[in-house]
């Protein structure tokens, strides 16, 4: 691939633009899956900061959270996209994709403004799932339709999972 390489600031700028052309340049880039674990630690730490999230180890609790996390949405993303809806793409373009469409989640910060928390919490929350949908969409190579049922099925079976994983504690 002959395109143009942005700098990570670059990447996270176009990701939270929803720029899909960057989307597809971290997919093809094996050595930008470190920054999209930046980009997802950046975002956790700045939700933690906003405090957008909470739970138990502070910081660094909600960082390795948010990883696994991360690991997890892009398994079950490659599993569905791939496996069931025809997509074509590995999971670590996915991680990629996925990994930089939380790149919005630095304003995740802003929610520690008094009087902003829950509308920063639901606009960037917002935000950070359309960049999702633009993410799978570019690295699965389909259609915005598939990106989404993607997304919503991935969403259900990880709220299930989770579910099960809280109960069984």
């Amino acid at each position: 691939m002959d395109a143009i390489r942005h700098n990570f600031v670059q990447r996270m700028i176009g990701a939270a633009k929803a720029n899909a052309a960057m989307y597809t340049e971290v997919e093809h880039d094996a050595a930008a899956t470190p920054q999209a674990a930046g980009v997802v630690a950046i975002a956790a730490a700045a939700s933690a900061i906003g405090g957008a999230s909470a739970g138990a180890g502070g910081m660094a609790g909600a960082v390795i959270a948010a990883l696994v996390g991360w690991l997890l949405w892009a398994g079950l993303t490659y599993l569905i996209g791939d496996k069931l809806l025809g997509g074509t793409a590995t999971w670590g373009e996915l991680l990629r994709a996925v990994g930089f469409a939380q790149a919005a989640g630095v304003l995740y910060v802003l929610a520690a403004i008094p009087g902003l928390g829950d509308t920063v919490k639901a606009v960037v929350g917002i935000w950070v799932l359309v960049c999702g949908v633009v993410a799978i969409r570019e690295a699965l190579d389909f259609s915005t339709g598939k990106a989404v049922l993607t997304a919503i099925i991935g969403w259900v079976v990880a709220i299930a999972l989770a579910t099960v994983l809280v109960d069984a504690a």
